[in-house]
């Protein structure tokens, strides 16, 4: 499904400020898995997220998708097989646009067609049904302008919007960080049950220690653009994040510093 080869990533190359954000890093990632990455400040996993979707191009090595080598493919040619959610909750959704417009952007991504023109009666119903699922009430609201909703409402919106179409890879960056904890759990489970429900391949960025093992089916911990830990299937299961962390610090002799992550766990 997604395969990195040798991936690298420097940042004010050249310069006296030169730094490796991604170094040397390979990996498979199978179809269905759902991957969540961990790691601290500046460690990369921002950065992988963008050299996946093409909002960064890669210095060296490739990216391939289903075999196709997307390694140069600008981040707009990517937008058909790709979906994303975003730590800022106004990314990903158009607040001046109403929900259903907003819906209809990403029902039609690819298609040339004006906003008037295509939403019609069949497509309003779908969007209501896919709406009522998330158990917010936004299927009432279709008319409404996004920027008039929560946090919460604008990222469950985000996410079904990322996922309209079956994308082969969901891309999570942080979604949650904005939100109070019990919106944030919300917004996990409706995340969890759309992957399940659409057969997706994802990737998850997380600060919180505790989601990266409770959600998903495989964990990368991330240390200066390096996978320093790859778990997954019985190992995964058992493994405490007290575990997680003392295993960290044995293959960097160094301490897991992220006060976010260890606050949320």
């Amino acid at each position: 499904m997604l395969e990195l080869q040798k991936l690298n990533k420097y940042f004010f190359k050249g310069t006296v400020d030169e730094r490796w954000a991604i170094r040397n890093l390979n990996l498979c990632v199978s179809p269905g898995e759902f991957i969540t990455i961990v790691g601290s400040n500046g460690a990369g996993k921002t950065t992988l997220l963008n050299l996946i979707s093409g909002t960064y191009l890669p210095d060296t090595g490739k990216i391939l998708i289903d075999g196709k080598d997307v390694t140069n493919l600008p981040a707009y040619k990517r937008a058909h097989f790709l979906g994303r959610v975003f730590q800022d909750t106004f990314r990903g959704t158009a607040a001046s646009l109403t929900i259903e417009e907003n819906l209809a952007i990403a029902y039609l991504k690819g298609k040339k067609k004006g906003l008037r023109i295509a939403i019609k009666d069949k497509m309003r119903r779908y969007f209501r049904e896919k709406l009522a699922e998330i158990g917010l009430g936004l299927e009432k609201r279709l008319g409404d302008r996004v920027g008039l909703l929560s946090g919460g409402q604008r990222q469950a919106l985000a996410l079904l919007m990322a996922t309209m179409g079956n994308p082969k890879i969901l891309l999570l960056d942080e979604h949650t960080a904005n939100l109070d904890p019990k919106t944030g759990e919300k917004i996990m489970n409706l995340t969890t049950s759309l992957i399940a429900e659409n057969g997706l391949t994802a990737l998850m960025v997380t600060h919180n220690l505790n989601d990266a093992l409770r959600y998903g089916t495989r964990t990368l911990l991330m240390d200066e653009g390096e996978v320093v830990l790859d778990i997954a299937g019985e190992e995964r299961k058992k493994i405490t994040v007290n575990e997680l962390l003392e295993r960290f610090s044995a293959a960097r002799h160094k301490d897991f510093v992220e006060d976010r992550a260890l606050l949320s766990s």
